[in-house]
């Protein structure tokens, strides 16, 4: 006899799963497709351990209410499991899911995974019919049960440490990972310089670089290996060439990555041993070779996972909603700042052409496969290590004296980005010069000086500054207005050619006056490029500054803890202030990764009735927990949000009106929020946009007129990243950044990228909406887009 199915459910019901290799992140998707299902009016459900799960069903399918996700973000691995499933490889299997997906009444699935589980969902999505028609024929489902699940949607994310999905700039995961070998790596330096030896370090990856890649330009390292671009033969006198140019220089460390699945041109294997063997034998080099393994998955997510996985989820219930019959499976990208849907399979095919490529040993095809973004910083890469290459320098007449000051706030970001335009510099025959302490420094210098606050950037002086945090030339926020004159004669007797200024809207602003300066000043006629880094993010023309990722992984750490203390003491709120100025950016995006019930920017201000509303949400969120599921609470208030709701009033008036039900506590990272070491990210983007920099002075400015280049409005331009790709804005003219992108009087763009983004920290923190309370007796009513506020759990 044939099972029945459930009736047709009054609402969508959605299934999640994670399948193939854990990553740091997949949790995150979980909850935010479980909540962003909740608010969309549909179920969700879990599928545990992955295809496994889909083919057993029984209690392995089940449903997912809105408590169920709370902490899901600061968790490791994948709390609803993964696991290798042959079954599902075999028609049998898929015939047992599909039995089970409508068993649950399950239409549509939305799986985090490699590009095999992604493969496997598709495969799946294709057969749909033919296996409901099947289980019709043999009895097991009878043909009206099948009449409401006539099509499958399939929405995929990618979970991969590796970062090997062609297609999309990054895969939830793999920045964590990163995260982890930099770490590693980071804490061999001071015994690798103490003892003057070499470390061969070996990181996952075995038909991808990218992990490799990143790791060498994030650490600094002497020498890569990845399975994209293999060495030709002789590499070992490559290699050893390289490292002996920089030991003769004085750097008393040496550094090598290796994918596990690098090899030669020839296709032949190369493993850590070998290369640690070569210099051991050929250099009498103390090395020592380190395999991080499963290390790389550990650990929990960054904030970039954290955001992107949540962000994606979003994305990804969104697909399932609007999909048709005809619309291919999507896979939810991202383009440098930009969430995006691609054809699934079409992703899937690239990356397996990839390793076709290699195979074939078309070694720029499979380069080219990969990305624009991986290219460039194989080629940034390649720059920092060559400086010592007669072959790259430029002719005499075609070399430039770049100028490099730090201005605003320190960032993560600051230092590794003047180390790359230094490496850049010297590569090509080009002098760098640090402008010392910002333009106050320039001010105050003396000429006559030996060690004044201009001077000659030498490689071993800026090496080291790949994972420094800071300003090492030093910064502060002194502008060219404060004694333009002296401004000016200083890059008159020092013959500036061009200058780079590394900062916030501190250093916008001194570009600025620069440029209005040029009437008055001949010397000011060079070209002028600013390079967001500020932990605000509030520079005109960029979504993305140097130091805000590192600040929001410092934000993240201090919350996660200070989350775990609220947790710990079931019935607390804690009130946290972050930096940001005039911008809600930090806030906001601190909020989306630690799950925050409430965000307070300055955009949005803070009134009397926002508050009540929040602390009448708080009170009925505690009277329906009774402490039973460690229900700690983070707030988070921006420190311009508001001149009179400060952060310790607004922790005293929930601590007043929560009446003995639960705790309130203020807390204020302060400057902690810069950060140490430079993140990752803030490391290897450093690199690159630095590097986008100096070849942007040699295209456009290499022997141009002063008058011409004063002329000239793409002379003063922000590098910045808007959407999917990195461009150079002008600041001047009348649709340049002054006159139209920016407000003055805040501080901060005029158009924020991030501002949509509040609405999703609201709906994935249940935070009810002005409309949600009654104004006469402040009760929290039913939100008809999120269900009963007031009681999630039921």
């Amino acid at each position: 006899m044939a099972a029945s199915a459930p009736p047709p459910p009054k609402k969508r019901r959605i299934g999640v799963m994670t399948s193939g290799g854990d990553s740091p992140g997949m949790n995150g998707v979980v909850r935010s497709v479980v909540r962003t299902a909740i608010y969309k009016g549909c179920e969700a459900y879990a599928i545990h351990e992955g295809y496994e799960g889909l083919v057993n069903g029984g209690d392995m399918i089940s449903p997912m209410h809105w408590e169920d996700v709370r902490g899901y973000l600061s968790k490791g691995g994948t709390l609803i499991g993964t696991a290798r499933c042959k079954a599902f490889m075999e028609r049998p299997g898929r015939l047992k899911a599909a039995k089970n997906m409508i068993l649950k009444g399950i239409d549509a699935l939305v799986i985090c995974g490699g590009d095999g589980s992604l493969t496997g969902a598709d495969k799946f999505r294709s057969e749909w019919p033919s296996l409901i028609e099947e289980l019709v024929k043999a009895g097991e489902l009878n043909a009206q049960d099948i009449e409401p699940y006539k099509h499958l949607n399939i929405v995929g994310l990618v979970g991969s440490i590796d970062n090997d999905l062609s297609g999309t700039d990054a895969t939830i995961g793999c920045y964590s990972s990163l995260g982890q070998i930099c770490n590693a790596v980071d804490s061999v330096f001071d015994t690798a310089a103490s003892h003057q030896r070499g470390f061969v370090v070996e990181v996952m990856g075995r038909h991808c670089g990218w992990l490799a890649l990143m790791a060498a330009i994030a650490t600094g390292a002497d020498y890569v290996f990845i399975p994209e671009k293999p060495p030709s033969a002789g590499w070992e006198d490559q290699m050893c060439n390289i490292i002996t140019k920089h030991r003769s220089r004085g750097k008393r460390r040496s550094i090598v990555i290796i994918a596990e699945g690098a090899c030669d041109e020839n296709l032949n294997k190369i493993t850590a041993k070998q290369v640690n063997d070569v210099l051991a034998n050929r250099l009498n080099l103390d090395t020592r070779v380190t395999v991080l393994g499963h290390t790389q998955r550990g650990g929990t997510a960054c904030f970039y996972d954290r955001w992107l996985s949540t962000m994606q989820g979003v994305e990804a219930v969104n697909a399932v909603l609007e999909a048709t019959p005809e619309t291919p499976s999507p896979v939810i990208t991202i383009r440098e700042n930009k969430i995006e849907r691609s054809n699934l399979m079409d992703c899937v095919a690239l990356t397996k052409s990839v390793a076709k490529a290699i195979e074939a040993k078309d070694f720029d095809r499979a380069m080219h496969l990969r990305d624009v973004e991986f290219s460039d910083y194989f080629e940034s890469y390649l720059m920092t290590i060559s400086t010592d290459s007669p072959k790259l320098r430029l002719p005499e007449n075609q070399r430039m004296r770049v100028a490099i000051v730090h201005v605003g706030a320190p960032a993560g970001g600051m230092n590794p980005a003047t180390r790359a335009a230094v490496a850049y510099c010297l590569t090509r025959g080009h002098t760098p010069i640090a402008i010392h302490n910002g333009f106050p420094g320039l001010q105050r210098h003396h000429a006559d000086q030996p060690l004044g606050s201009v001077r000659e950037v030498k490689w071993l002086d800026a090496d080291p500054w790949v994972n420094e945090g800071g300003s090492e030339i030093g910064t502060n926020r002194g502008l060219p207005s404060d004694d333009l004159e002296t401004t000016a004669k200083c890059f008159e007797l020092y013959k500036f050619d061009a200058l780079l200024l590394v900062g916030g809207f501190e250093a916008f602003a001194a570009a600025s006056e620069i440029r209005k300066g040029r009437e008055k000043y001949d010397s000011f006629k060079i070209p002028l490029i600013v390079l967001p880094a500020t932990v605000s993010n509030n520079v005109p023309g960029t979504e993305y500054s140097l130091g805000s990722d590192t600040c929001l992984n410092t934000l993240l750490e201090f919350c996660d803890n200070i989350r775990q203390s609220a947790s710990s003491s079931r019935r607390r709120v804690f009130v946290i202030e972050t930096h940001g100025g005039r911008s809600g950016y930090l806030a906001t995006m601190t909020g989306l990764a630690v799950g925050a019930l409430a965000v307070y920017t300055p955009e949005e201000g803070i009134n009397l009735h926002m508050l009540a509303r929040d602390i009448e949400y708080l009170r009925e969120n505690f009277r329906n927990d009774r402490g039973a599921s460690r229900a700690g609470k983070i707030i988070l208030r921006n420190e311009k949000a508001s001149e009179t709701y400060t952060t310790n009033l607004i922790a005293d008036m929930i601590k007043e009106e929560a009446r003995g039900r639960f705790e309130s506590r203020a807390a204020n990272p302060g400057h902690y929020q810069q950060g140490g070491k430079p993140s990752p990210m803030d490391r290897i983007r450093s690199l690159r946009m630095a590097i986008k920099c100096m070849e942007y002075l040699e295209d456009k400015f290499t022997g141009v007129t002063k008058q011409a280049c004063a002329d000239d409005p793409m002379s003063a331009v922000v590098i910045g990243i808007l959407g999917s790709e990195v461009v150079f804005s002008p600041l001047g003219g009348p649709d340049g950044l002054e006159a139209t992108q920016t407000n003055w009087k805040e501080r901060r763009p005029k158009s924020e990228f991030w501002f949509p983004m509040r609405d999703t920290v609201d709906i994935l923190s249940g935070r009810p909406k002005a409309d949600d309370t009654c104004h006469e007796c402040g009760k929290v009513y039913v939100d008809n887009r999120l269900g009963p506020v007031i009681s999630r759990s039921s």
